[in-house]
C-alpha cells in the first residue's frame, strides 16, 4: 500500500456503473505528503470502463501544477494496460482505427498525461486496500446519487 512522499503524488482511482451501460460514477483520492483530497462524480448513463478512465481524468484535471511525478493506482486493467503496455500510444497513432472505444476520454486523458510523469500500478479491486475500497465507495455513491447525475455527452451522443 503506497503512501505519498513530498516528491511524488499518489492517486487512487475507481469507477463503477449500475448496469453496463447504466448510471455510473467515479472516485479518486489524491495524496501528497500527509494530505489527501477525495473527488467523485456521477453520470446518468455510462459504462464501467468510461468511469474507470474518468476517475483518472478528474484527478489529473484537479491538479494546479505541471511536471509532477505521479503514481496512479487503479483496479482497472483496461486503464493500466492501455498506458503501461503502450495500447494508448498505438490508438493515438492510428486515430483509434478499428473502432476502439472511448476515444473522447482517451484523447482528453492523453493531453493531460503529457503534463506529468505518470506511472500506473494495478491493484486488486474489492480486496484489502483501504484506498481502493474508499474510491469504490465514492464511485458507487456517486452513481447512486440519482438526483444529481451529469450527462456523459460522449457516451450518450454515440461518440463511444
Amino acid at each position: 500500500m503506497a503512501e505519498s512522499t513530498n516528491k511524488e503524488l499518489i492517486i487512487y482511482t475507481d469507477g463503477a456503473s449500475r448496469g453496463n451501460p447504466g448510471p455510473g460514477g467515479y472516485g479518486a483520492i489524491l495524496m501528497w505528503g500527509g494530505r489527501a483530497k477525495e473527488l467523485s462524480g456521477g453520470y446518468r448513463k455510462t459504462t464501467n470502463n468510461r468511469m474507470e478512465l474518468m476517475a483518472v481524468i478528474a484527478a489529473l484535471e484537479a491538479l494546479t501544477k505541471e511536471g509532477l511525478s505521479i503514481t496512479v493506482y487503479s483496479d482497472s486493467q483496461y486503464v493500466v494496460k492501455a498506458v503501461e503496455q503502450g495500447w494508448l500510444r498505438n490508438w493515438m497513432a492510428t486515430n483509434f482505427k478499428g473502432g476502439k472505444k472511448n476515444k473522447d476520454l482517451w484523447t482528453r486523458f492523453y493531453g493531460l498525461m503529457q503534463k506529468h510523469k505518470l506511472r500506473f500500478v494495478w491493484v486488486k479491486g474489492h480486496a484489502s486496500n483501504p484506498y481502493n475500497n474508499r474510491c469504490d465507495e465514492l464511485a458507487t455513491s456517486a452513481a447512486d446519487n440519482r438526483g444529481n447525475l451529469q450527462v456523459d455527452i460522449g457516451f450518450e451522443n454515440g461518440e463511444n
